[in-house]
């Protein structure tokens, strides 16, 4: 099980060349990338989504690519020979208006505006794409162990809330037959009071009958159980399971809200509160989890 959180960077320096890929990422309900490629790299686009999405599914992503050309062949100098020539023909009608006879060296043309200019040689495509999925498989290598070190120790917390939650599961089960027991005693003395010991018993039946229909939480007991069950196993899980039990914490949170309205007990509705509080810090948990 994996965190959404973490972060990773993978340095590469090959032939003169050297790309550098830095990932992190936090939470988010989908996999949303982020990125800006340099208008030299653009050709990378599909390669950023492509290799990103084949490691990660979930997480809101940043991804930062910084990439250095030191070849001797990475950088060229163009010469604008009319240009030059422009200069030198207005230097000439400059000097013949000034009565000048000195005139500009190679050098000093080559220190005017634009006629001289370096420019970023045409890449190898090829070349720097496949430098780029290396560093950027390093790079998600060390995010996904990351999230991994911090997805073990969510399971461990995960695992602990759960047993929690169980654990008032079974002390509502253990009380809810004793629910109906009790309303029944307490009919009984009360019908017996007013009645002077006159008792209908059929119809003390039907009505603790009909208090024990409305009050049953037997299906939402075991429902409960089902879905903690389902999260005990998707801990395990090899594949992403955060929106799984997103979905089995909201059900665990539908089943213990009906008990409480159901259970007419001040004991049951307690251990609902709490019941719910261990349901909460799931669902907070939960939202870390790819």
């Amino acid at each position: 099980m994996r965190s959404m959180t973490g972060y990773g960077r993978c340095q590469i320096a090959e032939d003169g060349r050297e790309m550098t890929v830095e990932v992190k990422s936090v939470n988010h309900r989908f996999l949303d990338l982020s990125y800006r490629l340099s208008r030299e790299l653009s050709f990378l686009d599909e390669a950023v989504r492509t290799g990103v999405g084949a490691r990660l599914k979930r997480g809101h992503v940043d991804i930062f690519v910084g990439y250095a050309n030191r070849r001797e062949d990475a950088r060229e100098v163009y010469v604008d020979v009319e240009l030059a020539k422009a200069y030198e023909r207005a230097m000439r009608e400059l000097a013949e208006a000034v009565g000048a006879e000195r005139m500009p060296s190679l050098s000093d043309y080559a220190r005017l505006p634009d006629v001289l200019t370096v420019q970023s040689a045409q890449e190898d495509q090829d070349a720097v794409r496949a430098l780029f999925e290396r560093a950027l498989s390093g790079a998600l290598d060390a995010l996904i162990a990351m999230r991994e070190r911090e997805g073990e120790s969510l399971a461990r917390d995960l695992t602990q809330k759960l047993n929690g939650l169980a654990d008032l599961r079974a002390q509502i089960e253990a009380r809810a037959p004793l629910v109906v027991s009790e309303y029944r005693d307490k009919l009984n003395a009360r019908i017996a009071q007013l009645l002077d010991g006159q008792l209908d018993e059929a119809r003390l039946a039907a009505e603790v009958a009909l208090f024990a229909d409305r009050a049953a939480i037997d299906e939402e007991l075991v429902r409960l159980q089902s879905h903690i069950d389902q999260t005990r196993a998707a801990l395990g899980a090899q594949e992403p399971v955060g929106r799984k039990l997103d979905f089995l914490v909201q059900e665990m949170g539908r089943e213990v809200n009906t008990i409480g309205s159901k259970a007419q007990d001040a004991e049951i509705a307690r251990l609902v509160v709490a019941a719910k509080g261990e349901i909460e810090k799931l669902r907070e948990q939960v939202q870390n989890i790819e």
